[in-house]
C-alpha cells in the first residue's frame, strides 16, 4: 500500500491537528524558519514524526500540485476493517447499529458520520471499495479523533454486504430516504439496525434501496430541501440511541 502526500504547510499543520497518522514530515532544505514551520515541527516531535531534511527538486518531484511550500507529510495507509470484525464486535447485543454508507464521496461527511458513530455507540461504519471518500486529512478533521476508536469496514459489494447482516446476524436494514413511507418517529427504529444512508447528490442506488427492510424520513417544517447526509445520519442515529434508551439497554 503506498503513502498519501498531504502538500502545503497549513494542511501539514491541519493534518497534525486532526491527528492523521504521518509517516514522515519532509522540509526542503535551505526554508526559513517561521511560526507555521515552529508548529509543525513542534507538533511532529510531540507526535514521534520524523521530521526530514532534503533538497527542493526531491519535493519538487514528490509534488502532485506543484504547491508544497517546501513541505509535504507522507500519511500511512488507513487501516480499514471488514464486515466480519463489525459483526464480530456486534455478536450477542440486543440493540446494535452499523451505518452504511452508500457511495457517499465527500471526506469532510465520511468523517462527520464516523464521529456521530462513535458519540451514539455504533458498533461500525460500512463502505463500499469504489466510488466512495476515502479516509483523507479532512475526513481526520471532521471525525475529530473518531476515527481512532470506531471500525470502518470496506467491502466491495455492499448490497451483498448489507444481506449479510440481515442472514447471518439478525439486523433489520432501514434505508433513510426523503421519500421514505415512514416517519422516523413512528419507523422501527430499534434493535440491530443497519442505517443506510445515500450520496451526496443521488441518494440510496436502486439496487441498495431494494434491499432494505424498510425507508424512514426525517419530518420537515422548513422550505430548505433536506439535511445533508452528515446530518441526516446523526438525527437518524440518536433516534437510535432514544429508542435504546428508552428501552434501559
Amino acid at each position: 500500500m503506498t503513502t498519501t502526500a498531504i502538500e502545503g504547510r497549513n494542511a501539514v499543520i491541519e493534518a497534525l491537528r486532526a491527528g492523521v497518522p504521518l509517516k514522515r514530515i519532509m522540509i526542503a532544505e535551505g526554508t526559513k524558519p517561521d511560526r507555521s514551520l515552529d508548529e509543525i515541527a513542534r507538533r511532529a516531535g510531540e507526535a514521534g514524526i520524523a521530521l526530514d531534511r532534503v533538497p527542493k527538486r526531491a519535493l519538487d518531484a514528490a509534488s502532485e500540485r506543484g504547491a508544497h511550500q517546501g513541505v509535504i507529510a507522507e500519511a500511512k495507509p488507513y487501516a480499514y476493517a471488514r464486515l466480519d470484525d463489525v459483526l464480530a464486535r456486534a455478536r450477542g447485543k440486543k440493540n446494535s447499529l452499523i451505518i452504511a454508507l452508500d457511495h457517499v464521496t465527500d471526506p469532510g461527511n465520511l468523517g462527520a458520520i464516523v464521529r456521530t458513530a462513535e458519540v451514539v455507540g455504533a458498533d461500525g461504519v460500512l463502505v463500499a471499495n469504489r466510488r466512495a471518500a476515502a479516509v483523507t486529512a479532512a475526513a481526520y478533521k471532521a471525525s475529530a479523533g473518531a476515527l481512532s476508536h470506531v471500525l470502518l469496514a470496506q467491502e466491495a459489494n455492499l448490497v451483498r454486504s448489507l444481506e449479510r447482516c440481515k442472514s447471518d446476524a439478525s439486523y433489520w436494514v432501514a434505508g433513510a430516504s426523503e421519500h421514505g413511507s415512514q416517519v422516523a418517529w413512528d419507523a422501527a427504529l430499534e434493535g440491530r439496525i443497519v442505517l443506510v444512508m445515500g450520496s451526496e447528490g443521488d441518494g440510496l442506488a436502486r439496487l441498495t434501496k431494494e434491499t432494505c427492510d424498510f425507508l424512514v424520513r426525517l419530518p420537515q417544517a422548513g422550505k430548505v430541501g433536506s439535511l445533508n447526509v452528515a446530518q441526516a445520519a446523526t438525527a437518524l442515529s440518536y433516534e437510535w440511541l432514544r429508542r435504546c434508551s428508552l428501552a434501559g439497554e
